[in-house]
């Protein structure tokens, strides 16, 4: 299977080069494209000089719409499964295998990677993280252990079916749960928690954009899943 490795990136110029060298020595077949989101610090660079193919917005135009950048070029170069994962080195490259597993074992054809709440997750970020999980759950009638997590892998299928809204990080809550009412299968696989480089996420006004989503489904949070 073709594997294709998304990274949106910006202003991730002190670890894009890390990021792309660790996931190239984990997976050395797949294609590895870093979409630079509008960055005047060399990330782009930074990312192709270790090999990665590199996508450009002129401008900041936000997480969802790299993702989507990133998708559509990754299913254009004939990838069969597709990997998203963040460019500040939150996510370690070489749990990577342990998400394509259940995949190419046909087991699923989404899988998460869900982080531990422990002490090496902010306190803020616990409960956030909890809450989200049990109302996807709820949302999806399957078990969602990490909803708000961006390290993930799902086939090509999905991303051809569904095609989510959203321009920042409310596109990543859409993306799973439009997938996930459209049948497709989801697992998790536990991966560690690290935390590094100053977010980009946007504590109140994101917060509120992915709080949006889930009201959305509020009729599938009271009564279940059907």
């Amino acid at each position: 299977m073709r594997v294709a490795v998304i990274i949106p990136a910006f202003q991730a110029a002190q670890t894009i080069a890390d990021v792309v060298e660790r996931t190239r020595a984990t997976v050395p077949t797949a294609e590895i494209v870093v979409v630079d989101d509008g960055s005047d610090d060399g990330t782009g660079e930074e990312g192709r000089g270790k090999g990665a193919t590199l996508v450009t917005h002129p401008r900041n135009r936000g997480k969802g719409i790299a993702l989507r950048s990133g998708i559509a070029r990754a299913c254009m170069g004939g990838a069969s499964i597709i990997v998203t994962m963040d460019a500040d080195g939150q996510h370690p490259p070489t749990e990577i295998p342990r998400l394509l597993q259940p995949i190419t074992e046909g087991r699923a054809d989404i899988v998460l990677g869900a982080r531990k709440r422990d002490a090496g997750m902010p306190s803020s970020r616990r409960l956030t993280n909890w809450l989200s999980a049990i109302l996807a759950s709820r949302i999806s009638g399957q078990v969602v252990s990490d909803a708000q997590t961006g390290f993930r892998a799902f086939r090509r299928e999905v991303a051809e079916r569904v095609r989510p809204a959203g321009d920042r990080y409310e596109y990543e809550a859409n993306f799973l749960f439009d997938a996930l009412r459209a049948g497709f299968r989801v697992a998790s696989v536990e991966v560690p928690t690290l935390y590094g480089a100053p977010s980009h996420f946007r504590a109140w006004r994101d917060t509120w954009r992915v709080a949006r989503v889930f009201a959305r489904h509020a009729g599938r949070i009271l009564i279940g899943a059907t």
